[in-house]
């Protein structure tokens, strides 16, 4: 895997809010931490990804793994829920991150995320033999000025950037913030940095410091945000739902969440899905909508929020035919991300260690997840999507909590026997990707007045063509408007006559539309327009009713 390409996160930031693909919500007021609203450009954008996940996974998704169609219907549940699906779900009782807070600065963290960093002397084990059980106040007492800890292991990364550069090259191949909050990873110096004896030390280890040892000896660990010791509070259990009251009264009778997810609606109207419709297993059930965490540290942009929008599929299999199914969903879902436009080295697929699986997920080849390299996690990568196999965990909660039991099992003509069925989830963020299919477009261009232009795959780009007069005058603008009448009908585009050519230009550039059509001279002389390639700047004439055929043919 080559390295990354650099990209300024403050200015893909700064271009999302200059040109209207997303605001900080109630920004007038100062907005609220982790919520986020989109502009014009940015509600497109994310509208087409959910249509194309809609269009070619829900209602034309590839043939299965037996060669057959694959039978996939939609849902639409509610975000508000009887409270009594969170508790069969797991969500009530186990849906909580053990919190630290730094009493000097009121910062807060996830215990489970401290990560340790230790460097090891020349004769230390090789990096497969590090022992797991790393002593993280014997190592820091033993050579305190290679110790470092870090909140999460973002930081981690940065903290190692910052300190020993030449780090990195170890670092590249390691992967997600996921791996590393699950594991320890070895790394060797190449070479060490200056200032550092070679003849001492030669290996970092990354561990996690781990919540039992905060919550044994918090006065024995450094904050991660001063390294001073004596600082931290023990952990604390803190749930990510939020709660809400159904109805007028505010008691605990009355208390309910706000969905952390939208598969528990699938799940409870599994057997009604099967009751009303000709479906039998395999087949899936597809949704798309709302989900809400109480993020105790939203960051990274829209990244990590406390409001975000789901694509997921639940894909109801036979439990013996698990393997090719959950192989299907995560081929076919990661090709999927290349599809439209993230096919290039800041896209991996990733098989989830032991240590990182869900409760409901079964061991083994059976969870992984698409993960794209954002500028604020490389080298490492930010989860997009997840495909994991669930087992018939959810199927037999609900059947057990709602006292319906056995009842609820599914009957199989085929086989005449009666069984809950397993589970293949592909579980999207549309938010996330919304985020990593701009910052993959995201392309400096010094040569170019706006000095960057955003390469959309013309499928998911929010303009797909922009009209231009080259002057207002001369009857230009009225054969500019009958041209945009007859495009909008098909083609979300944009008519602009303002400025000079250049700054329309660099407008859309900006925007990503992919083809601009200008009215010029030549145009009132022999009815053909220009049209330029945003990529390559190159222009071209065709005829003003070629233009049409043209956008069909290159943006479908």
């Amino acid at each position: 895997m080559s390295a990354p390409t650099t990209k300024s996160m403050d200015e893909i930031v700064a271009l999302c809010r200059r040109r209207g693909f997303i605001w900080q919500s109630s920004e007038i007021y100062n907005g609220i931490n982790g919520f986020w609203d989109y502009g014009p450009l940015g509600a497109r954008l994310k509208r087409n990804l959910k249509e194309a996940w809609w269009n070619d996974i829900v209602e034309r998704p590839p043939d299965g793994p037996d060669g057959k169609p694959v039978s996939i219907v939609p849902v639409d549940c509610t975000i508000i829920m009887n409270p009594k699906v969170w508790e069969a779900s797991g969500h009530v009782a186990g849906f909580n991150d053990p919190m630290v807070d730094d009493m000097e600065t009121q910062q807060r963290f996830r215990a489970d995320h401290l990560i340790g960093v230790w460097v090891f002397p020349m004769n230390a084990p090789a990096a497969d033999e590090v022992p797991t059980d790393v002593d993280f106040a014997q190592t820091q007492a033993s050579a305190p000025e290679m110790t470092i800890v870090a909140a999460n292991p973002s930081e981690a990364v940065q903290l190692l950037a910052n300190k020993w550069p030449k780090i990195l090259k170890g670092l590249s191949p390691l992967g997600s913030e996921e791996y590393l909050a699950h594991n320890y990873t070895a790394i060797n110096f190449v070479p060490p940095d200056e200032g550092m004896n070679a003849s001492s030390y030669q290996r970092c280890v990354l561990k996690r410091v781990g919540a039992d040892r905060i919550a044994q000896s918090p006065q024995d660990v450094p904050s991660p945000f001063t390294g001073e010791k004596g600082k931290l509070t023990k952990p604390r259990m803190f749930n990510l739902m939020y709660d809400v009251f159904n109805g007028p009264i505010r008691n605990e009778d009355n208390r309910t969440y706000l969905r952390p997810e939208t598969a528990q609606g699938i799940f409870t109207q599994f057997w009604n899905v099967v009751d009303t419709s000709r479906v039998k297993v395999p087949f899936g059930i597809a949704q798309m909508g709302k989900a809400f965490r109480n993020e105790v540290t939203p960051r990274n942009f829209t990244f990590r929020s406390r409001e975000f929008e789901q694509m997921e599929i639940e894909f109801f299999i036979r439990p013996d035919e698990a393997d090719p199914w959950y192989r299907y969903w995560r081929d076919s879902r990661f090709a999927w991300w290349q599809s439209i436009g993230l096919a290039g080295d800041n896209l991996m697929l990733r098989e989830h260690e032991k240590g990182e699986l869900a409760h409901y997920a079964k061991a083994g080849e059976g969870v992984c997840d698409v993960e794209y390299r954002f500028p604020f996690t490389a080298p490492g990568f930010g989860e997009l999507e997840g495909i994991a196999h669930r087992t018939d965990y959810d199927l037999r909660q609900h059947a057990e909590h709602s006292g319906y039991g056995d009842k609820l099992r599914y009957f199989d003509q085929e086989r005449n026997q009666r069984y809950f069925p397993h589970v293949i989830e592909p579980s999207a963020g549309a938010d996330r990707g919304t985020l990593a299919v701009i910052c993959e477009a995201y392309t400096p261009d010094e040569a170019r007045p706006s000095k960057v232009y955003l390469k959309f795959t013309p499928r998911l780009a929010p303009i797909k063509a922009a009209i231009f007069p080259l002057v207002k005058k001369d009857g230009m603008p009225q054969v500019a408007e009958n041209l945009y009448r007859n495009i909008r009908s098909k083609f979300a585009c944009q008519l602009d006559v303002k400025q000079s050519i250049g700054k329309r230009y660099a407008r859309m550039d900006e925007a990503g539309t992919p083809y601009c059509f200008t009215i010029d001279g030549q145009t009132l002389e022999d009815q053909t327009v220009t049209v330029r390639d945003r990529d390559t700047q190159d222009q071209k004439r065709i005829a003003i009713d070629k233009v049409e055929t043209f956008l069909l043919e290159h943006i479908g």
